[in-house]
């Protein structure tokens, strides 16, 4: 029986290849599940609540979500700068360029707001980015893995940083190899967490002549071009096609058929390792190890450049420093 196809953000694709690149220390030191159990015992089930009232009526919430987290990981760290306003000193994270099309915000201050009225003063904005990229896949009928908690708040956010910080949807193969290397990631953890900005270049001018990426399979790139005009930026589309969940391993099977919607994305065939990872989990409707894996490597990737201890802070409201 065929599996309805779920909405989700363009910008998503299945996960993360752009986390992973805005900061180079991953130990996760301080952090470990239950934090919160005496502090604020009921902090994560305030958290679900609420994302799931909101994801109850824009199920795309549940991307935007997800890709929150991501792009506050791989700008300094997972620290919840991607949440604050702009000061008069510059532009916030938020106002660059690549992050004009994140979304959610309004759902994290109201699980914020909810969590400061059983427990002010004690729930980071970074551990609640966290904890609600998890719901979010859960919620959808996804994948479930262990929120480790106790991150601190950042209280530097530039929008400056955010070009130099992020891996391209272009990137070849050994780009985008140097730059999870540099963040103390692997291979596997490069294949398991795959993502993309816009797929346009890639279907209106992939060599600079108005053309589109031979590598594309052509029935594909037809369906795509009806979704996404040239110059244009598409907020949501159907993800993987036949894909019942926000992150699962029907990914895989797509990049095989060349129907990846990005570069880097055919990219991870390039490889001999990468295209083993990606045909073994493509034999299989759910991939093989795909859930243990993907739990593995998004674990490892909450511990970028996190602050713990006396660092940073505990914010009142998450777009604004105390």
């Amino acid at each position: 029986m065929a599996v309805q196809k779920r909405v989700v953000s363009i910008f998503l694709i299945q996960l993360v290849l752009l986390a992973v690149s805005g900061f180079n220390r991953v130990n996760g030191a301080g952090l470990r599940t239950g934090y919160y159990d005496e502090s604020c015992p009921d902090a994560e089930t305030i958290a679900l609540k609420t994302i799931r009232k909101a994801i109850s009526k824009d199920v795309t919430l549940a991307a935007a979500l997800l890709r929150l987290h991501f792009h506050d990981c791989f700008v300094r760290g997972c620290e919840a700068s991607v949440l604050l306003n702009a000061t008069k000193e510059g532009g916030a994270e938020k106002d660059g360029f690549l992050n004009l099309s994140l979304r959610g915000f309004d759902v994290i201050d109201d699980v914020k707001s909810a969590i400061e009225k059983s427990c002010p003063g004690v729930v980071s904005c970074a551990d609640i980015l966290a904890l609600a990229a998890r719901d979010a896949v859960q919620l959808t009928g996804g994948l479930f893995w262990k929120v480790e908690t106790g991150r601190r708040d950042g209280r530097i956010s530039l929008s400056k940083e955010i070009d130099a910080n992020l891996p391209f949807s272009n990137f070849n193969i050994t780009q985008l190899k140097q730059n999870f290397a540099s963040k103390g990631l692997t291979k596997k953890d490069l294949v398991v967490l795959s993502g993309c900005f816009t797929i346009n270049t890639r279907l209106y001018n992939f060599t600079g002549r108005s053309d589109t990426d031979p590598a594309l399979d052509p029935t594909f790139a037809s369906e795509l071009k009806k979704k996404c005009k040239p110059g244009g930026i598409l907020p949501v589309f159907e993800l993987d096609q036949g894909s019942s969940t926000i992150s699962d391993a029907q990914f895989y099977k797509a990049v095989r058929q060349n129907r990846g919607l990005l570069i880097s994305d055919a990219a991870l065939l390039d490889d001999h390792a990468t295209r083993a990872y990606v045909k073994r989990q493509s034999k299989s409707a759910a991939g093989a190890t795909f859930g243990r894996d993907f739990g593995k490597s998004m674990e490892k990737m909450g511990r970028i450049g996190v602050l713990t201890g006396s660092e940073g802070e505990i914010r009142q409201r998450c777009a604004f420093v105390n």
